[in-house]
């Protein structure tokens, strides 16, 4: 019984190495939408400003410093946001002429098919959305599902709550890696950096890598990472509780900014299964700076958390 649950884990791991590959290779032949269309909403609160793809089940696509014209995240096609992403049992749908299985998606599938918004609420410093997942493969509603996200701005961090809510009956989905979330960054920003020593918030020195291709599995003891130009500075996220993930650089046609093929990946992963009438809700913390000051905001959040 354990050598065949190890290996229900092997293959959705399998899964999830694929739907990124893949999903690279590709790009080029997926359609993407021009800017302004599908809507999009934003909320800046002077320090930081966030977007949600409207018409991609309320996805962020957006982060940026206050007013500032530059986007830090990649959304190339349905798959590319800060978005959540589950996998389940092999249920035998298609996906680039490979098998997949069971994938509700936030954005939608892969063939544009986007992600419909349920409920929806705008404040001035948040953001609400609740959505139906579409299947990546099929690109079908997953009847069964939904997706909320909640988002708070204070000073310059963006909160993120997630929540996912399965009301289906299937109880043969396994125990697999799950992305907590998908984070898909412009691919000028090379530099993955990250503490993963044994002697976390206690000023360690910080792992500096350019991923390669394909995914590549990295432990962030202080369950934070940032993507950053040569210059230290870009988009950090911190993710309590969490501390494997995987990572990749794809460098596709080699263009870059947020509708580049080109991106910079990488998800948070915790090993669960998704079961009957399951409510599964974390946290997200996005913010914008120096390394020094992303690993201080952070660094503060996990106090606060801890007390």
């Amino acid at each position: 019984m354990k050598n065949d649950i190890n290996m229900k884990k092997k293959l959705v791991y399998i899964s999830i190495v694929l739907f990124v590959m893949l999903s690279c290779e590709n790009a080029a032949t997926l359609p993407i939408s021009p800017e302004g269309n599908p809507p999009k909403q934003y909320i800046d609160n002077g320090f930081v400003k966030i977007g949600i793809d409207i018409n991609s089940g309320g996805s962020v696509f957006f982060f940026s410093q206050s007013a500032a014209e530059r986007n830090l995240l990649n959304h190339y096609d349905k798959g590319r946001f800060i978005q959540q992403s589950y996998y389940g049992i092999t249920d035998g749908s298609m996906w680039a002429g490979k098998p997949w299985r069971w994938n509700p998606v936030q954005g939608g599938g892969f063939m544009g098919e986007a992600a419909k918004i349920i409920e929806k609420k705008v404040d001035k410093d948040s953001l609400y959305v609740k959505s139906r997942p579409k299947h990546w493969a099929t690109g079908l509603d997953i009847m069964d599902a939904t997706m909320e996200e909640k988002i708070i701005l204070k000073d310059s961090i963006a909160h993120i709550h997630y929540t996912f809510r399965y009301s289906g009956t299937e109880v043969n989905h396994p125990a697999t890696h799950q992305e907590l979330p998908a984070v898909f960054v412009d691919a000028a920003l090379p530099n993955l950096v990250f503490y993963g020593g044994d002697s976390p918030w206690t000023n360690g020195d910080i792992t500096s890598v350019v991923p390669g291709w394909p995914n590549e599995g990295r432990l962030r003891t202080e369950e934070w990472a940032a993507y950053v130009d040569a210059n230290k500075w870009g988009i950090g996220v911190y993710t309590p509780g969490t501390s494997n993930s995987t990572t990749y650089r794809y460098l596709g046609d080699g263009t870059v900014g947020p509708k580049g093929s080109a991106c910079s990946y990488f998800a948070p992963v915790r090993t669960m299964k998704i079961t009957p009438g399951m409510v599964f809700e974390y946290d997200v913390y996005l913010t914008i700076g120096s390394v020094n000051e992303i690993r201080k905001r952070f660094s503060k959040i996990h106090t606060a958390l801890a007390n």
